[in-house]
């Protein structure tokens, strides 16, 4: 089975396109490319129910827990450093390496 590559990576700035969380900007923390989503920072927000446990030495506490949910990676856009816009990722070759390149203003992304 072949991993689909993305084009967003952790420590990039997103925004959500779709969903509840619409217009909203946050830093990607966490990125799953076999799953193709993406956890990003104070986005799609869910609450758990959790149980007092007690694995090996620590405790776990009981209560609501409040934890980031990934959301799929086609709800969120990369925005570009430079132009401070949501934009379409490109690709292009220098040096035999792949560089992400923003399609609005054509500038690197790294």
């Amino acid at each position: 089975m072949t991993v689909n590559k993305m084009r967003i990576k952790r420590d990039d700035v997103v925004e959500i396109i779709a969903g509840n969380d619409k217009g909203a900007r946050g830093r990607v923390l966490r990125a799953f490319p076999k799953e193709r989503r993406v956890v990003v920072e104070s986005v799609n927000i869910r609450k758990k129910h959790q149980r007092p446990m007690q694995a090996g030495r620590s405790q776990v506490q009981a209560g609501i827990i409040q934890f980031e949910a990934p959301i799929d990676v086609s709800n969120v856009m990369l925005v570009c450093p430079q132009c401070n816009e949501p934009t379409r990722v490109g690709l292009r070759r220098s040096d035999g390496m792949r560089v992400r390149v923003c399609k609005k203003c054509g500038e690197d992304i790294e």
